[in-house]
């Protein structure tokens, strides 16, 4: 069962985020999210949601960024990818197109 993130819409703005646009583009599963005004959000039916926060108690960053080693939250993928294509990158990253492993979401 995949595990739904809450609906954060992000304050609107003019920008357009988008290939070139200056901000730092992460993938995270099934979408990319900027970097933007110290946080992160990715585009969602016409306007900008908010990247979900790690929930771990020793961490205060955006799951799209997390790197805690040893992360509880429900909605950071730390695992590695084992489709054999993506050279042990983790599964919040991967963006292969024929990807076969278990635990990536981004296909999802």
């Amino acid at each position: 069962m995949t595990e739904t993130a809450p609906h954060s819409e992000a304050e609107k703005h003019a920008h357009t985020h988008g290939p070139g646009c200056g901000h730092l583009a992460v993938v995270h599963e099934d979408h990319v999210d900027y970097e933007h005004d110290g946080h992160l959000h990715h585009e969602h039916d016409g306007h900008y949601d908010e990247c979900t926060k790690c929930q771990c108690s020793d961490c205060d960053d955006s799951c799209a960024t997390c790197s805690c080693s040893d992360c509880s939250c429900p909605t950071c993928n730390h695992a590695t990818c084992q489709c054999g294509n993506c050279g042990g990158d983790q599964c919040a990253n991967c963006v292969c197109a024929d990807c076969s492993c278990s635990t990536c979401k981004h296909a999802a």
